[in-house]
């Protein structure tokens, strides 16, 4: 390490990366050196790389096997319903079990909160149910 007195180059350079200021440019350094990393090997692969257009290679790939039928069938609407439920309920859990942990701390106003949280859900279910979306049998006429 050079002494106090003799500046160099190289001491200058290490006492700007060590400043605050420093942490922006090793940040911007880093970022330049990434984007020139990235742009070259992405310009090396279009020109070097070998393009060729058949038939063949538009046909979507499946482990080997010929594609038939149609790519995307349709799934039945609770199948959809299920999995925004399950999303909705565990996100419920989650926040309920967090407010459980801290309960000593949050005291009466964090139980006003939750409670909130939780009557908002039960109007949600409620109207869906009302809506019929939990009608997942034949439909009625």
């Amino acid at each position: 390490m050079a002494p106090d007195n003799i500046s160099s180059p190289l001491a200058a350079t290490g006492k700007l990366l060590m400043s605050p200021d420093g942490d922006l440019v090793a940040l911007a350094l880093y970022v330049g050196l990434t984007l020139i990393i990235v742009i070259g090997l992405l310009l090396a692969a279009r020109f070097l790389g070998q393009r060729t257009h058949t038939s063949l290679k538009k046909l979507p790939y499946e482990c080997g096997v010929e594609p038939t039928g149609r790519a995307r069938p349709g799934y039945p609407v609770p199948f959809y319903l299920t999995a925004i439920f399950f999303v909705v309920f565990d996100v419920e859990v989650a926040f309920i079990a967090s407010w459980a942990v801290a309960y000593d701390l949050l005291s009466w106003r964090g139980l006003v909160q939750i409670a909130f949280f939780i009557i908002t859900l039960l109007i949600a279910l409620i109207y869906l149910w009302r809506r019929g979306a939990l009608d997942w049998g034949p439909q009625r006429r």
